[in-house]
Parts: structure tokens; C-alpha cells; sequence
């Protein structure tokens, strides 16, 4: 797998779509034991999905963004705020700054669909990782598949 370069982009196509979830597979499920039935979900198919891929066109990590109605019940129901999940980089290619891409990716995405902020829930030892990228934790821990987390917010700036 070459991790020297990479490029990150919304995933639109099936091929594209199962990189994401191959990727989901294998730091979700495989890594940290988390049910295969509860990594999927009836978002998957409604979510805008970001990939980056590596310079030989492997996949190195993905993410989802929810918007609308379908972010609510993460987002507290704000309507201009959306949600980003399942944020994962292979083991191969973390340190390389893929996951602050994705990141990005993700507000990008939701800055183009009129949103001003981006909630997350993230595992407690990665708060430090969203806090240097400018998402302040609000509320109290709790469990998500067995393990710690809390929620995060960032106020998106317009585009320009």
C-alpha cells in the first residue's frame, strides 16, 4: 500500500461506497470489536461519504456526513448543523494526516450544503485529535458500542 500520497473526494460511486465500508470493516469491526450490525446502518445509504485513497488508488480511510432531518437525532435537531461519523484510517496510514483530510472533506461538504457546524461524537481518546481541529466537547461522557464517548461541535465559517 504506497501512503507517500493521497487524495481525499466524496465517494459516489458503488465501487467507491465499498472501499468506505471495507475501510469501516477493518478499524471498526476487525480492530475495536465493534458489531458488524451496528457499524451499518440505515444512514449508509442516505449519508454524504468521503474517501481518501493512496497514490496506488487503495483506500487509507473514510468518513460520513448526515444533514437535515437525518442528522437531528445527533445534532440535538438543529437544522443548519450536520453530523460526521464513522471517521477511520487504516492502521498503515494514520500519522500521515489522512484523518485531518477527511476532516476537512467532511466541512467542506457540509459548508456546500448550507450547514454551520459539524457535531461529532468521538471515542474519548481521540478528543485531543478533533479538539486541535477546533471541536469543543460539550455534554457528558457516554457509551457508544461499548466504548466511551462525547459529543464535539465546530461553527463552520462560510466558504471564500
Amino acid at each position: 500500500m504506497s501512503t507517500s500520497s493521497y487524495v481525499v473526494r466524496e465517494a459516489v460511486d458503488p465501487a467507491d461506497r465499498e472501499a468506505c465500508f471495507a475501510v469501516r470493516k477493518e478499524v471498526f469491526v476487525v480492530e475495536q470489536g465493534v458489531p458488524q450490525d451496528l457499524e451499518y446502518d440505515a444512514y449508509d445509504a442516505v449519508a454524504v461519504h468521503v474517501l481518501a485513497v493512496g497514490g496506488d488508488g487503495e483506500p487509507l480511510g473514510a468518513g460520513r456526513l448526515l444533514h437535515g432531518e437525518r442528522a437531528a437525532a445527533k445534532t440535538g435537531g438543529e437544522p443548519g448543523v450536520g453530523s460526521l461519523g464513522r471517521l477511520a484510517v487504516l492502521k498503515a496510514a494514520r500519522g500521515l494526516g489522512v484523518g485531518v483530510a477527511l476532516v476537512r472533506g467532511i466541512e467542506e461538504a457540509a459548508r456546500a450544503l448550507g450547514l454551520t457546524a459539524v457535531d461529532l461524537h468521538a471515542q474519548t481518546h481521540a478528543l485531543g485529535f478533533y479538539e486541535r481541529l477546533g471541536y469543543v466537547a460539550y455534554g457528558p461522557e457516554f457509551p457508544d458500542a461499548g466504548i466511551a464517548h462525547r459529543a464535539m461541535r465546530r461553527e463552520l465559517r462560510p466558504a471564500g
